[in-house]
Order: C-alpha cells, then sequence, then structure tokens
C-alpha cells in the first residue's frame, strides 16, 4: 500500500470506527492492582480536531461503565517504523497497538505479540470473520493472534460517462486484462482522454504495477525473514508492463500525464480526464470528502485476475497485544477490541448509529470495501445500515458480486515502501520512452531491493 493511501485507508477504517481515531493501549507505567482492577491506557492519534478528542471521551466513559473494573486513559500515539522499532525493542508499545497487514506477519512469526486467541475465541465475531483477511492475524497453527479491523482490496475504478461517450455500456466493465486495453483505447479515439492511466510516483507507481503483478500470477518477494528474496525480474512484472508498454506507444491509450500521484489521478479522474484506473477499493469514500465527485460518473469493477495464483492485492489493519502486557491487561485489552474497533461492524445498535452520525456528516455511507467479516454477517450489516447509505450501490456491484470469489494477496512483506519505491522509475521509464529495456530495468530494481532486504537482516 502506498503511503499515501495508507492514510486513505486510515480514513475509511476511521470512518468505520466512528471516525475516532485507530487506538492501542500503553503498558508503560501500568500495572494490575490486588483489587482486580486494571489500567490500561488508549492511544488516540496524534492532531485530532477538539470534536474528535470528545467523541474518544464519550466512547472511554461508556466502556468504563460497561467494565468498572477497567480504566482507561487516552494518550497521544502514532506508529512510524522508526519509533515502532525502538518500542518493540526498548518493550515500551502500548498494551493494544496497531499495524498494517505487512508489519503484523512478522510481529506474529518473530513471537513479538501476546497469544490472545484463547480470549479471542470467546467473542461471537470470531468465527464470522472473512478467511482471505483473518489469516493476516494468525500464526502457522491457525491461532488468531491479531484481529483484523479494516481491509482493503484493489479494484478497477472506471467513469461511466465516459465509456457512454465512447460507445461503450458502462453496465459492462472490462472483465479481462484484454478488454481493458480495448476498452482504453476506444475511450482515447472517441473522447480525446486517456482510456487507462496509471501512478507512477512517490512509491505509488510500484504499488499499482504490483496489483497488476499479482492479478498476472506473480509476487514481489519470496521466503520470510532473513530468507527473503526479492522476485520483482519475475516474469509477471515483465508482463505486466508490457501491457503497459503496449497501450501507451501502439494504441496511445493513456494520455500524456506520466507523473501522476494518488491525489494527482483522483483529480483527473473526477475531472473526466482518465477512464480507467486502479486504486484500493474504499477509495470513492475519499473522492466524495477531497474530490466533490459527481456520483452518476462512476463505477467500480474488481481487478482482473489471469493465470495460476492470480489474486488481488490486499492489506489492512491489524489489533495486536503487547507481550509486555499482565494477563489482566490482555483480557482488558482484548475488550477494548471488541467494543472500539468490532462492535461497530457486527451489533446492530452500534453500527446504524455510526452511519447515521455519517450521513448527517455528508460522510460516504456504504462504499464497498473488502469486509472482515463473511458475507452473511457483511450483508447483514449492510441491511442494516440500508437507511443512510447515500452512494450509487448499483454502480459497485460490479465489485461487490466478485470480490468474495478472489483470493486476497497480501502486500510484500518486507521492506514494502522501499520495493514500490524502486519501482517508480521503472514504471516511469516504460511509459516515457518507447525503447525502454524492461528486463534490463526489472533487474537493476530487484538488485536494489535485495541490498535493502539483506541489510535489514
Amino acid at each position: 500500500m502506498s503511503n499515501t493511501f495508507r492514510r486513505a485507508v486510515a480514513i475509511s477504517a476511521a470512518a468505520a470506527i466512528a471516525a475516532l481515531g485507530l487506538a492501542g493501549c500503553s503498558s508503560s507505567g501500568t500495572s494490575t492492582p490486588t483489587d482486580g482492577k486494571v489500567t490500561i491506557t488508549v492511544a488516540e492519534d496524534v492532531g485530532l480536531q477538539p470534536a474528535a478528542k470528545k467523541d474518544i471521551e464519550n466512547r472511554v466513559a461508556k466502556f468504563e461503565k460497561k467494565y468498572p473494573n477497567i480504566t482507561v486513559k487516552p494518550q497521544e500515539y502514532k506508529w512510524t517504523a522508526t519509533t515502532f522499532s525502538a518500542q518493540l525493542a526498548g518493550g515500551t508499545l502500548p498494551n493494544v497497538f496497531t499495524v498494517a497487514f505487512t508489519d503484523g506477519k512478522g510481529l506474529i512469526q518473530q513471537h513479538q505479540v501476546a497469544d490472545i486467541s484463547k480470549e479471542v475465541a470467546e467473542y461471537p465475531w470470531a468465527k464470522k470473520l472473512n478467511s482471505s483477511v483473518v489469516k493476516n492475524g494468525e500464526d502457522s497453527k491457525g491461532a488468531m493472534l491479531a484481529v483484523p479491523i479494516a481491509a482493503y482490496g484493489q479494484a478497477l475504478h472506471y467513469n461511466r460517462d465516459l465509456f457512454t461517450k465512447a460507445g461503450l455500456d458502462p453496465d459492462k466493465p472490462p472483465t479481462t486484462w484484454a478488454q481493458i486495453r480495448k476498452d482504453a483505447k476506444q475511450i482515447s479515439e472517441k473522447t480525446g482522454q486517456a482510456g487507462y492511466a496509471t501512478m507512477t510516483k512517490d512509491n505509488t507507481g510500484g504499488w499499482t504495477l504490483t496489483t497488476m503483478a499479482y492479478a498476472l500470477g506473480g509476487r514481489a518477494e519470496s521466503g520470510v525473514g532473513a530468507k527473503t528474496k526479492a522476485t520483482v525480474n519475475s516474469q509477471a512484472f515483465v508482463d505486466a508492463l508490457d501491457r503497459l508498454h503496449d497501450m501507451r506507444w501502439k494504441d496511445d491509450s493513456m494520455g500524456s500525464n506520466f507523473l501522476y500521484d494518488w491525489n494527482g489521478i483522483n483529480q483527473a479522474f473526477v475531472a473526466g480526464q482518465v477512464g480507467m484506473y486502479v486504486s484500493g477499493g474504499g477509495n470513492y469514500s475519499s473522492l466524495v470528502a477531497q474530490n466533490n465527485i459527481d456520483p452518476k460518473m462512476y463505477g467500480e469493477s474488481v481487478v482482473p485476475l489471469q493465470g495460476e495464483d492470480a489474486g488481488a492485492l490486499g492489506g489492512g489493519t491489524l489489533a495486536m497485544v503487547s507481550t509486555k502486557s499482565t494477563a489482566a491487561q490482555q483480557e482488558a485489552s482484548v475488550k477494548w477490541i471488541d467494543y472500539f474497533y468490532m462492535e461497530n461492524q457486527f451489533d446492530q445498535k452500534t453500527a446504524t448509529s455510526t452511519a447515521k452520525a455519517q450521513a448527517d456528516d455528508k460522510q460516504a455511507v456504504g462504499v464497498p470495501q473488502v469486509p472482515v467479516f463473511d458475507k452473511a454477517t457483511y450483508d447483514k450489516y449492510m441491511g442494516w445500515i440500508e437507511p443512510y447509505v447515500n452512494v450509487p450501490v448499483d454502480q459497485f456491484k460490479y465489485y461487490t458480486d466478485k470480490e468474495f470469489e478472489q483470493p486476497l494477496l497480501a502486500e510484500p512483506a518486507e521492506n514494502t515502501q522501499d520495493l514500490y519505491g524502486a519501482l517508480d522509475p521503472v514504471v516511469q521509464a516504460v511509459l516515457t520512452d518507447q525503447n525502454a529495456d524492461i528486463p534490463t530495468l526489472l533487474a537493476a530494481a530487484n538488485a536494489k531491493v535485495q541490498s535493502l532486504l539483506d541489510a535489514a537482516q
């Protein structure tokens, strides 16, 4: 996931938990008194507005009323790679902390998080989680050591207006990469706009290229930990770049801007300058909040999968519990995870009150994303919030009808952003130099990534 989109997913996840910020519980300076009471410190995002801080205070008060033996003290907390590593080494991580899927597996494999599987198993939602999502929080034996609280999968976003102007049916988005190429060419020829565009900078080029490669059966890394090997010089990455090269140089269907970042491509899309592009499945929320999109123009479908081992690149957020937590703190921390993260998606009363508040605040309600829970639970949730849904649901059906059928593949686990950054100039070169040597470019990027992986061990 790109750094920019990681922030966007955080926004979507925050909306899913009542826009209250991602919380954690600090073990620093806390203990379990002999009278059975326990104190945990829950972190709040840095820089929250007063209203958001007040919301957290209200939620904390309700939690303490529900659990009188637990005292909760909010404190500012921000996850960054450097501070997280220092906190992990120094044993000062919060009792409950949140990390991306890409970071979670390593922590679980290295036994750096508490085993909360027994506590989690007591909650009814534990058996209702999406199998493609829950595996990101499980160890090699299938025990759940981390709880998935938000997830996303890449999607194909398309402009229904440009489809219509090009003589294409907006209710029949492309289902193969060959169709994407054909439709992009027709859009470009009939409308003069880019039929297909892709992000290329600030790590987003590598992110979307990896999405294409995974959709063609490739992987960016193999192995785990010290045995991790970069594999971006594989045939799937060559094939993905070949497709971009042909759309750019043979079809002239990708416009003239080859330096899009996440914000830039969103703006161009809403302005009617881009027919199709790949980004996170929940991107519509940002298009509403930041770009004032006209709902009628928007369509969304799944990224086409082709070949053996193909899957949709995805990610999300895990809630974990520090190994420094006492048994009582671990139990209290799981109660907090249940209350703060899961109740909103599993409990009807909480879900509906949250959806109403979001609708009143003119936020997008009902945007499809990869659900944390299984399809039956997700459908039930969507039924609860239906009175407050304010997005064009029918225009998402080409995504929602198929998202559960697609394998959700985790992002590269090691040096994720470095890997994406190393691929940005490769994508740029292919789109700006007709004679770019794709295998040579990928070999150089692979060597760069491998050197970073080796240095990190």
